[in-house]
């Protein structure tokens, strides 16, 4: 698969001991960021809507503009909030300096600021799916005042 903490995980061999989240965030920090980065959901529909997903600020502001049609699929509506979420939260640590993903004790991945700030980044994706707040490029914005 190519991502250090996944391929740990899969090992048939049982041979290594079982690696947990926070141990795989601090030995791949850059493959876990990659995971939560596909938001596959997201994409297509993004894709649908002719939005471009580049991980900029704008990408953001464009999904906020994007007409809610999940909303008739509750199902689809979860999904797609996860997705917002990790997307919000991947614009943000790309983007806003010293911000990181973190994972907290009771396993959620937040991106923490340099003020040592944790956002609920998913959290935040969900509520957007449901209701349209906070938008997403507003949550970027605050991140990047360290609000």
């Amino acid at each position: 698969m190519g991502i250090s903490f996944v391929d740990k995980w899969l090992r048939p061999d049982g041979e290594q001991p079982a690696v947990s989240v926070p141990e795989s965030m601090a030995a791949d920090p850059q493959g876990i960021a990659e995971l939560l980065a596909e938001c596959d959901v997201l994409r297509d529909q993004a894709d649908k809507s002719g939005v471009r997903l580049d991980d900029s600020e704008d990408s953001l502001a464009a999904l906020d503009q994007i007409m809610p049609r999940w909303r008739d699929d509750p199902d689809r509506m979860n999904w797609l909030g996860n997705d917002a979420g990790l997307y919000l939260g991947t614009v943000i640590v790309t983007t806003v300096p010293g911000a990181h993903w973190h994972v907290t004790p009771d396993g959620r991945a937040v991106v923490q600021l340099v003020s040592g700030r944790e956002m609920d980044v998913v959290a935040d994706g969900h509520a957007w799916a449901h209701s349209g707040t906070p938008e997403l490029a507003q949550v970027h914005a605050e991140a990047a005042e360290g609000v």
